[in-house]
């Protein structure tokens, strides 16, 4: 989170007024070994998946054809890995890199043991396995992420390891600090 002095808005009379801005957290504030676990959790509709799979021009009768998936060895339609994949991601981002990530460097290892169904519900959540300061980039670090998904039973659907490269909070405050933007703490 940062915390900045700013003018006073309405309802205060202080003069001014500490602001509190939602972020993931720096370099040096993530911690190996530790699990975060990433709450809410998401339920995946139909309609999720079905604009997914058409907006990125899979055609695959697995995740469109409800008559033929049937027919197939889960006996329905399954969501689109690429989903899962991106929702797992993308449910980290409010607890660890929100504002404080500079890149994603890549994905590895990604699995999807079990599928996910339309009306499973998304969980996800994250181990950090491994951390260093860059060699040349001054007041940035590679970290690594191990992704974990499952479903409302406990079940794994998605696993994926991602290496993101990640601000320190002294380089960062000194960068926005140089553009006048909220200065975190």
């Amino acid at each position: 989170m940062t915390d900045a002095k700013e003018p006073a808005g309405s309802g205060s009379s202080a003069g001014e007024q500490r602001v509190i801005e939602q972020r993931g957290l720096y370099f040096e504030e993530l911690e190996e070994g530790v699990l975060y676990a990433h709450r809410p959790g998401r339920t995946v509709t139909e309609a999720d998946n079905v604009l997914f799979t058409t907006l990125t021009m899979n055609t695959q009768a697995l995740h469109l054809d409800a008559a033929w998936s049937a027919g197939q060895p889960f006996g329905q339609r399954l969501v689109n890995s690429m989903f899962t994949l991106a929702t797992v991601v993308g449910q980290s981002v409010s607890q660890l890199t929100q504002g404080t990530i500079i890149a994603q460097l890549g994905l590895a290892d990604v699995s999807f043991p079990h599928p996910l169904y339309h009306g499973d519900t998304l969980y996800t959540e994250t181990v950090i396995s491994g951390k260093r300061l860059s060699a040349s980039r001054p007041g940035q670090g590679i970290v690594t992420m191990e992704h974990t998904g499952r479903n409302q039973d406990g079940t794994v659907v998605a696993l994926a390891t991602r290496s993101c490269l990640m601000w320190t909070r002294d380089a960062h405050r000194q960068q926005l600090g140089g553009e006048g933007g909220t200065i975190p703490v």
